[in-house]
């Protein structure tokens, strides 16, 4: 297997990114682990800075550029968490981030974009005005461009999170991450089977957005031109980069349906006290339903990296009473 970055490069980013990060906690919780008839590791990135972990990516990305390169700022396109991370690695390195979003953007997001400085472009919500918008203001400014996930230094730092999550608890028998673009789960994969060759990685993906399903079921990439779904962090479609990944290392992708992602989020709220976006409930779904074929004696271990908690919370979508 020679796709993407190495072990090599991704403890690199680690040790790159470390200063300007959070080491996130890895919790438990016993109710949940009965109801998944096993035992899940949250590794928590709803806590970390910008409240997601696109902040690795970022941060690697940035402070791996050159001198010359970094003082030509930085451009990219993202629905959210990515364009605050890298407005927020920029801010630190000294330079400008200019940064192009989906009109239809949480207006939550658009506002972290904003308090850390970054420069926001307003465009249609589809991937054809996102490049358009960002070629234009690569053109008129010289920046480089940072991918939110087509990009191995973005790559390697989302996996980092994996690598401290194997780290604090190294003999899991699943690792599950949400996948979108695909730079979280590939880097996800990468780190795991590095290390844990024998744990199964599984991607967790929208039902109405589920391009990374159809893509590894049909063997080449599915786009997906009008997703919809509650969880807005996991609406791009793979790059050949990040599908050749999730192609060589991932085992599995499961599906999860709007009504499920709400009951995860839910469920994450009341039972461990934590603020969940519904991006990172849909990893959440698989294991609380029993999808993975976990239970047992002794219980299987799982890993879950709960990838953001960037909520609007005037627009929660709870109702009603809650379940027992």
């Amino acid at each position: 297997m020679s796709t993407g970055p190495s072990i090599e490069a991704i403890r690199a980013a680690a040790e790159r990114i470390a200063p300007h990060i959070h080491r996130t906690p890895v919790l438990t919780c016993a109710s949940l682990d009965e109801m998944a008839g096993a035992g899940l590791f949250f590794k928590c990135e709803n806590l970390q800075k910008t409240g997601s972990f696109k902040i690795r990516g970022a941060t690697n990305a940035v402070f791996s550029l050159g001198d010359a390169e970094a003082a030509r700022g930085v451009v990219t396109h993202s629905s959210g968490n990515h364009a605050a991370a890298l407005a927020l690695a920029a801010r630190r390195r000294g330079i400008a981030a200019w940064i192009v979003m989906p009109r239809n953007a949480p207006a939550t997001k658009c506002r972290a974009v904003e308090r850390y400085g970054g420069k926001i472009t307003f465009c249609e919500p589809n991937l054809a005005a996102r490049e358009t918008a960002a070629r234009e203001i690569l053109e008129r400014t010289g920046a480089v461009m940072i991918h939110p996930y087509d990009d191995d230094r973005i790559i390697a730092g989302q996996a980092t999170a994996a690598l401290e999550l194997l780290e604090e608890v190294p003999e899991l028998d699943f690792v599950l991450a949400p996948v979108s673009g695909g730079g979280l789960l590939s880097g996800t994969a990468i780190a795991t089977k590095s290390l844990r060759p024998e744990a199964r990685v599984i991607g967790c993906e929208p039902a109405g957005a589920d391009d990374a399903f159809r893509s590894l079921a049909e063997g080449h990439i599915v786009p997906m031109p009008n997703p919809q779904t509650i969880a807005d962090g996991l609406r791009a479609s793979l790059a050949e980069r990040t599908f050749a990944i999730l192609r060589e290392r991932v085992d599995a992708i499961h599906t999860v349906s709007e009504e499920e992602i709400v009951a995860a989020m839910r469920l994450v709220w009341e039972r461990m006290k934590i603020i969940i976006e519904p991006s990172s409930a849909v990893a959440v779904a698989p294991a609380t339903l029993r999808r993975l074929g976990a239970e047992g004696r002794p219980p299987r271990r799982v890993g879950i990296i709960l990838s953001g908690g960037n909520v609007d919370l005037g627009s929660l979508p709870f109702a009603g009473p809650a379940g027992n």
